[in-house]
């Protein structure tokens, strides 16, 4: 696996040259292990950057604005400043309705971004005791390209988590004061009986500005975020494609009684997870909702670190926790506990999509496999071979292997 590692390790971001030698290395990598070319699919695509460059910073310029008029009409008529915050509401709204789908370029795709091609490669074992179209599905997936960012992941998906949380409290801030000054206006008989009226409205005050000062920070460090291709994307993600490599080396010769699988190496995930979404569009249409189970594989170990282990993403949302693939999960959990595996699942609030998205999207039970530490050396010309532990993409690889096992051995299924 990590010899994989280091074939893969060079800028290969989609729509470049470097993601299109990626992909012959990948349909040759998928040769060498025996696949015979008609089982190999190259599914050719195209899409806008729009949704993954220019929206991101259009998102971030409309609501510095609205912060930096809502600071000014608060003191001036809270009446204006209800309907502003109701304003930023319906636009984000129709904003987050836009993206569900940002694999159609649409309009502003097609007119305001570039459009790019990639490629993605997969391959499919079917199960060997029931039909095909009969068979549940499993799919084990990685994606293909890299990116490099102006700022590190870590940096990035912090500077979200300010965004989404800061901004949320100080809608409820900028309500509360609102109130406040309605009240001052014209009902200053409540005033009078409550002493510490001044200093709750001067906290409110200092809250105002220090969530002001955050949201307003974070929104500029995202409009300053820009796309590269200088990572050579070891970890993210060269090491979920070696472990989807190496799976499929298995199940070539140990095909499943109950259950297709396929070995899919995706493409345009770092430009918003395009090639999956693709690859969801056109072959839903043979999936069993409650046949399907994916676990795609994403930045996997980070040597010498204290958290090098094997994770998976368990929840997800600020509140209430949204659970993520509970019975894949304890599939996940019981083998590892089984084969004394060290695994942990971890919850994330905001700031990372992957390609297990367009799968959730649907209803189906999709996990992603990761090691969230490896997030600090990511997207940047420094994730390089070195900090990959091919220790960890074993145990991730022993772990799916007899997760994989189980479930085609449950009857429930």
């Amino acid at each position: 696996m990590f010899n994989y590692v280091k074939r893969f390790s060079f800028p290969r971001l989609a729509g470049t040259q470097g993601e299109q030698k990626a992909v012959e290395i990948t349909i040759k990598t998928f040769k060498e292990i025996g696949f015979d070319e008609h089982q190999i699919v190259k599914e050719n695509f195209e899409f806008s950057d729009f949704y993954s460059t220019t929206l991101i910073k259009l998102i971030m310029m409309i609501s510095l604005t609205f912060m930096l008029i809502l600071v000014l009409f608060i003191y001036i008529n809270p009446f204006i400043a209800f309907g502003l915050i109701a304003s930023m509401g319906l636009i984000v709204f129709l904003i987050l309705r836009g993206l569900k789908h940002p694999e159609i370029p649409g309009f502003w795709g097609k007119y305001y971004g570039t459009t790019l091609k990639a490629t993605n490669v997969f391959v499919k074992v079917p199960a060997q005791s029931i039909p095909e179209k009969d068979a549940g599905n499993i799919l084990l997936t990685a994606h293909i390209d890299s990116k490099s960012q102006t700022f590190k992941t870590i940096w990035r998906i912090l500077a979200y988590r300010i965004w989404l949380n800061g901004g949320v409290l100080l809608g409820a801030v900028y309500i509360t004061l609102a109130v406040f000054h309605l009240l001052r206006t014209y009902s200053p008989y409540f005033l009078e009986q409550l002493d510490y009226i001044e200093i709750i409205y001067l906290l409110l005050n200092i809250s105002l500005w220090i969530l002001t000062s955050l949201v307003s920070s974070s929104n500029i460090l995202l409009m300053f975020l820009n796309t590269h291709n200088k990572s050579p994307g070891a970890l993210d993600n060269a090491s979920g494609m070696a472990i989807v490599f190496e799976l499929s080396s298995f199940f070539k010769e140990h095909k499943l009684n109950n259950f297709n699988v396929w070995f899919c190496q995706f493409s345009a995930e770092e430009l918003g997870t395009m090639g999956s979404r693709i690859f969801v569009n056109n072959h839903e249409h043979r999936f069993v909702k409650e046949k399907v189970f994916q676990l795609n594989f994403d930045m996997v170990s980070l040597a010498g670190h204290k958290r090098n282990r094997v994770e998976y993403m368990k929840s997800y949302g600020i509140y209430p926790r949204k659970s993520i693939a509970p019975i894949l999960s304890s599939y996940l959990e019981k083998v590892a506990n089984e084969e004394n595996i060290n695994i942990s699942g971890f919850h994330l609030t905001t700031g990372a999509h992957t390609d297990t998205v367009p799968f959730h999207l649907r209803g189906f039970e999709a996990i992603d496999v990761v090691t969230s530490a490896a997030a600090r050396k990511t997207h940047n010309k420094s994730d390089t071979p070195d900090k990959v532990d091919p220790q960890i993409l074993l145990d991730a690889c022993i772990i799916a292997q007899k997760a994989i096992l189980t479930i085609d051995n449950d009857n429930s299924f």
